[in-house]
């Protein structure tokens, strides 16, 4: 069993990265130094019973002073209320939950897809803190337009990996899906892909890196109310025909494991 912490967790700094994309730093010492990549919160957007439910976001960054990170679009009304907090308020953490990843000594590529970019800043800031050459590693974002990637480049281009940008509309880097730009790149063999992004991305991933022969992760999005496997409500099927629960099992699985429902 993993250790987990149920923090208060005071904000400290607050970041509207575009028009809806938002960047909200807590102090929250004992999950940021219990956290791994790929792992996520639950967090708590209210102050009473409504809403009820805490929201899932996935750790975008944590640092050696008790930071942690959480970047997500204002999508409802939970993620309202959570980009409308101002610093000092304190709001409670559950954490750290889930499987995150499992890094490996052969070069990297990170595929990233619209808000999928969040969890792999983490991912990239381990993999530089280790013994290995940074420049065979390479990181693809993309996403629909400008604003959803071109604030977060400058945050991972600092670890020395190569950063591929990619838009749909072609307003910043190469226009067109990360699988296109993914298809383009010579990378070294082996090759261990890390992903996030929306299944249709991922599943697409699986196929091109199963092409290549490179081993391939993925960091599964789902809608989880408690996050902790009891509610079974982020059930997805495997390859077995069975199903695993994205918050216990998950959320970063083989992607030979899955069966991608698209």
């Amino acid at each position: 069993m993993m250790t987990q912490y149920q923090e208060k967790a005071a904000v400290i700094r607050i970041e509207r990265l575009s028009g809806d994309n938002v960047r909200l730093t807590f102090d929250c010492p004992d999950i940021a130094a219990a956290a791994s990549p790929g792992q996520f919160v639950m967090i708590r957007v209210g102050t009473g019973n409504d809403p009820l439910l805490r929201r899932p976001f996935s750790i975008h960054q944590t640092d050696e002073d008790g930071h942690l990170q959480v970047y997500f679009k204002v999508v409802g009304r939970g993620t309202g209320m959570l980009a409308a907090v101002r610093e000092g308020a304190e709001v409670s953490i559950l954490g750290p939950l889930g499987r995150g990843f499992q890094v490996a000594d052969s070069p990297a590529c990170l595929v990233g897809g619209g808000l999928g970019m969040a969890p792999l800043l983490f991912l990239a800031r381990k993999l530089s803190q280790l013994k290995r050459d940074r420049s065979r590693d390479t990181i693809i974002l993309g996403g629909r337009t400008s604003s959803e990637v071109e604030p977060l480049v400058k945050d991972f281009e600092e670890f020395g990996m190569t950063v591929v940008a990619t838009t749909d509309d072609g307003s910043y880097g190469q226009r067109g899906f990360v699988t296109a730009a993914f298809s383009s790149l010579s990378l070294p063999s082996p090759c261990t892909v890390y992903c996030c992004g929306p299944e249709p991305m991922l599943a697409g991933m699986s196929v091109l890196c199963r092409t290549r022969g490179y081993s391939c992760q993925v960091s599964v999005e789902s809608v989880m109310a408690c996050g902790m496997g009891a509610c079974l409500g982020c059930s997805k099927p495997n390859r077995d025909g069975g199903y695993v629960h994205v918050c216990v099992d998950g959320p970063v699985f083989d992607a030979e494991e899955m069966a991608w429902n698209i």
